[in-house]
């Protein structure tokens, strides 16, 4: 081969690799806009258990932006003396209509697991949010394969939401850390100086088939339902500086296969 033709081959090669990259990084920023794909199991980690709050708001604003709704949350009563009670005006706030919400409370973590299986199968809901504090044993590979597998033949989506726990083995489709981050105050209008829309530190700590690693800072608008990327923050870009500013220190999260 010439060197001609080789450096053509190299070039086709490099092109080929370049546009590759830019599907994968496409495809990993889509939920953005669409939301996570239905019909699977997602886990949701709040990184910090006071974070909890946020990993709820970044579950539900899922739900609304891929219109998977309506949505049923499973909790245990332990979980919700830990996190406190719903807040009606916060939903609303999120733009979760009332009607489209349905609260289960159950005695413990098995009943929590059962409660999830029977409401995976359940083709008339939208969405499952799963919530579950601390260690929980249970979301094991077999428990989570089961939900896995409801989910893709109901179509309902499933978001194991889990509060205080390190990662562990999970047959679920993706897996994300989320944590609560200041919001960027109004710069305009008669609210000038209030906080703005409400905003996470989002990364995705694993995508079957598919790129991790990847970090955001988000807003969720709720008049359009999806997320949006505040000024001077590019999807996927390392938010490290951007932490420092904000004075909100990473969390380390260890991830699991």
């Amino acid at each position: 081969m010439s060197d001609s033709s080789a450096l053509i081959a190299r070039l086709r090669r490099l092109a080929a690799d370049t546009g590759a990259t830019q599907a994968a990084a496409t495809a990993g920023d889509a939920w953005l806009a669409q939301g996570l794909s239905r019909a699977h199991l997602h886990d949701i980690y709040a990184v910090e258990e006071a974070d909890g709050p946020s990993g709820a708001g970044f579950g539900i604003a899922q739900a609304l932006a891929a219109r998977a709704l309506p949505l049923l949350w499973l909790r245990t009563a332990a979980g919700e003396r830990a996190q406190g009670r719903l807040h009606a005006t916060g939903l609303i706030e999120l733009g979760l209509p009332a009607d489209s919400l349905m609260l289960g409370i159950v005695a413990d973590e098995s009943a929590l697991l059962r409660a999830a299986a029977d409401a995976a199968r359940c083709t008339g809901l939208g969405t499952v949010l799963v919530e579950s504090v601390g260690r929980a044993p249970g979301f094991d590979l077999t428990a989570t394969r089961r939900l896995m597998l409801a989910a893709e033949a109901s179509g309902v989506t499933v978001l194991s939401l889990r509060i205080g726990a390190e990662p562990t083995p999970s047959a679920a489709a993706t897996r994300w850390g989320v944590a609560a981050v200041p919001s960027t105050a109004l710069d305009q209008g008669p609210g000038e100086g209030a906080p703005g829309l409400p905003a996470f530190d989002v990364e995705c700590l694993r995508r079957r088939g598919g790129p991790a690693g990847q970090r955001w800072r988000v807003e969720w608008d709720r008049d359009a339902k999806s997320f949006r990327q505040p000024p001077l923050s590019g999807a996927g870009l390392s938010l490290a500086a951007d932490r420092a500013a904000a004075r909100h220190p990473a969390a380390f999260v260890r991830r699991a296969r």
